[in-house]
């Protein structure tokens, strides 16, 4: 069973997310907090697999309460809710750890699914986030966005054959487990394919080289994920 406490400052948001969560059998919903504040001290209460996040919430926010989170519950991963707009606090979110990104707007099949890959040790990129993200990139750096993606596919060809294989799998939400099993090799291989990818592509987590796999068009589409 995976345990999942809920935040955000809007009751019927909140009614929201626990109501689609619960539609499946496979998730506990264990806690509901209003504020950021609260969800720490309800994670540090219940040590759920996952806490979903709005990003603003009053007191403490969403993006402060995942690095109380990571100090006082290291094992609770961390996904951060989101609307268009928040480019800047996804990016906060993504430097500071987030396993996954999911905006309110979207279905709600990506929340479960987002849930289930978080808890299982995959970064989950919604991919109307992931089109943001390199979008944001783009507009704030000096590149266009072509040189973005041409830039990802430099980066990614650097890569082993098998690493570029297993990074398709990571940006398209794909555990480590599941990876191991679509390529019929051992876990352990995979965890080992995951660190040496991080260290080419210069990225400190799974959900900031997903950005990559976006980048570089490599990312499993969500219909291919299972």
């Amino acid at each position: 069973m995976i345990r999942v406490v809920i935040a955000d400052d809007e009751p019927m948001i909140r009614a929201g997310l626990r109501a689609v969560l619960t539609t499946s059998p496979d998730i506990d919903v264990v806690g509901e907090a209003g504020d950021g504040r609260e969800a720490v001290e309800l994670a540090r209460r219940h040590r759920p697999a996952v806490a979903v996040l709005d990003v603003r919430m009053p007191g403490l926010n969403g993006i402060d309460a995942m690095a109380e989170l990571r100090r006082a519950v290291p094992d609770t991963r961390v996904i951060i809710l989101t609307t268009f707009g928040e480019d800047d606090y996804i990016m906060r979110a993504l430097g500071g750890g987030a396993a996954g990104f999911l905006v309110k707007s979207g279905e709600p099949e990506e929340l479960i699914l987002g849930v289930r890959a978080v808890a299982d040790g995959a970064a989950y990129l919604s991919p109307k986030v992931a089109a943001r993200v390199v979008a944001h990139l783009a507009a704030t750096g000096a590149d266009t966005l072509a040189a973005r993606h041409a830039a990802a596919r430099d980066r990614v060809g650097a890569l082993s054959p098998r690493e570029r294989e297993v990074l398709a799998f990571l940006g398209g939400g794909l555990s480590n487990g599941q990876i191991a099993r679509r390529m019929s090799v051992v876990e352990g291989t995979v965890k080992a394919h995951v660190s040496s990818i991080l260290a080419a592509l210069g990225v400190d987590n799974r959900a900031a080289a997903a950005v990559v796999a976006h980048e570089a068009g490599v990312a499993v589409p969500p219909s291919q994920r299972q």
